[in-house]
């Protein structure tokens, strides 16, 4: 691996950026990050109850795309895709990483009752089947309990960070008999410290758990 690694960050909406800029910052700044961003991913995704062919595919052209621009790992932070980040991590010669999957190993480790919550619910579903995956192959009988708290989402969109956050952490300080909470999108990683000072239980983001993975994974480690 190259003493400076470029990193393709993709992302469906803008709020995601913040906060994966956040966890590479902190725990890999040596990383030169490469953003991608088409905001018509999200929208797109949301009217469609599974994500469509066409949709799938403009995925695994954006990994591709990465690729081309030299990147030696790539992490999308959109966590309404997986299946076709799956379809592009089998083509690519580098790491490719859901948004999720480092999370959901970390949750699965802390216990078996985990609560998630969730601000865009198109996700969820999606999410689930992903953490149902991960527990089979991890040999375990770990289960996932869904929270979403749309106008969290809202409020971010709106350039609302701290109603964002708020809700968030109200949220979680309702939840309890968990083993660990985790946040379900790489924009609802800005209210991790609101939520770790409201709750005594694990808090884990997306954008942490990544990071550590990627980082490991292109170190051979």
């Amino acid at each position: 691996m190259n003493a400076k690694p470029r990193i393709a960050l993709i992302h469906a909406t803008p709020v995601a950026i913040e906060p994966i800029k956040a966890a590479l910052d902190a725990a890999w700044p040596e990383a030169e990050a490469m953003n991608i961003l088409d905001d018509s991913l999200s929208p797109d995704r949301a009217v469609a109850a599974e994500i469509p062919p066409l949709l799938a595919e403009r995925i695994v052209d954006l990994a591709h795309y990465a690729r081309k621009s030299g990147a030696d790992g790539i992490l999308f932070s959109c966590s309404a895709f997986g299946s076709a980040i799956e379809s592009a991590a089998r083509m690519l010669d580098v790491p490719v990483l859901k948004p999720n999957e480092a999370m959901f190993e970390a949750a699965i480790e802390h216990g078996r009752n985990n609560a998630m919550i969730v601000t865009f619910a198109p996700a969820r579903a999606g999410m689930e089947d992903e953490f149902a995956g991960q527990a089979v192959q991890l040999r375990s009988d770990a289960q996932l309990t869904s929270f979403v708290v749309e106008p969290a989402m809202a409020a971010l969109r709106q350039g609302d960070a701290d109603t964002h956050n708020r809700l968030v952490a109200a949220k979680a300080r309702e939840l309890v008999n968990f083993d660990a909470i985790v946040l379900a999108h790489f924009s609802t990683a800005r209210a991790a410290s609101a939520v770790r000072e409201l709750v005594n239980i694990p808090v884990l983001s997306s954008p942490e758990a990544a990071v550590a993975k990627l980082r490991r994974l292109m170190r051979g480690t």
